[in-house]
Formats: structure tokens, sequence, C-alpha cells
């Protein structure tokens, strides 16, 4: 692939590549995920060392999410790299109708074989794809044991989804997250 001819990419790449400046090393494509949509005002399961957190009756696990009526899932958001074969994924939460809820909790509990999926919105503001405007998705069945996965309809993030995001892109989101490698890439 293309990005093989890129330093960086292979550096970012090797585990056995060390900065030495900074002592860092990388053994490639790492995801961000987030522990709650934005708009949860409660404490973080991983904050209040528990798996749930309950007040009244809002609700927060590793993957479902109950605020006053909406009702949200955990979802893997996939973003294609440029000129290879590897894949970079938000861990995004998608509010989504009951119904979608809770044929998702079947299909996780194993009451039914299978998860159709739904429309969601993205429930998170994703480094460079901010919008002021809620972001319509398509909720699909993930593979066995995983997080569904969620699609954009349209709009940059669904275009990203679609053509790939560069190693470039990629390292502006890493930085924009709290883990700027770009400095620890140039040999």
């Amino acid at each position: 692939m293309l990005l093989a001819l890129d330093s960086r990419w292979r550096r970012f790449n090797d585990p056995d590549y060390v900065c030495s400046q900074s002592g860092k090393s990388f053994s490639g494509v790492f995801d961000i995920g987030y522990d709650a949509p934005d708009s949860w005002p409660h404490a973080i399961p991983r904050d209040a060392g528990t798996a749930e957190v309950a007040v009244g009756d809002d609700k927060l696990s590793a993957d479902l999410c109950r605020l006053e009526d909406t009702r949200f899932v955990h979802c893997i958001l996939p973003l294609p790299i440029k000129g290879s074969d590897e894949v970079f994924n938000f861990g995004p939460w998608a509010a989504v109708e009951s119904e979608t809820f809770y044929a998702y909790i079947d299909h996780a509990t194993g009451a039914v074989a299978s998860f159709a999926g739904g429309a969601g919105f993205l429930m998170n503001d994703l480094p460079g794809f901010e919008s002021d405007d809620v972001t319509a998705c398509d909720l699909r069945g993930g593979p066995d044991g995983q997080r569904p996965q969620l699609f954009a309809r349209q709009g940059p993030l669904a275009r990203a989804q679609t053509d790939g995001i560069s190693f470039d892109e990629l390292l502006d989101i890493y930085a924009a997250t709290g883990t700027d490698v770009r400095p620890h890439l140039n040999g």
C-alpha cells in the first residue's frame, strides 16, 4: 500500500521503533472511545469505580445508556485509512429509538440471533467532524460479540467513512484527543 512509503507510518507501526527524543514507541493504529454520550450529566462508571452509574431513572453502563426518555447504544464508527488496509475506529454513542435499543439488548443477551440495526443520531463531537447539527446515522449490527457499527448518512463524516482519512488526518484526530504522536515520529 502507498502509505508504507511514508517513514512516519512505518515508525508508527513498528513496535521496535523508539523515539530518540522522548523514548516513546507505538505499535500502530489505536481507537478513540467515549465513556458516555456528550449529554450525560452524571458520573462515569470508570471514575465511580462501578460497572454502572444510576441516578434516578438515568443509567449508564459500558454499552447502554438511558437519560430521561432517550436511549443510547455504544457503537463503533469505522474510518478506513487511505493508502493502507488499516481502519481507525471511534467509539461514540448513538441515540436510538426504544425499539432499536431493546432489539439490540435482545441480540446482546442472546435472546435473538441477529440485530437488524436502525436509525440513530451521533451523540459525541468527533474531532475533525464537529458540527452544530445532529448527525443522522444508520446503526448496523457488528460482527458477533462486537458493538454495532455506526455510519453517517451524509456530510463530511459520511464521505470519510466511504473514502477514508489520510494519515495526517488521523494524526490530527489523535492530537485533538490529547495524544499528539507527530513529534515522536520524525526519527
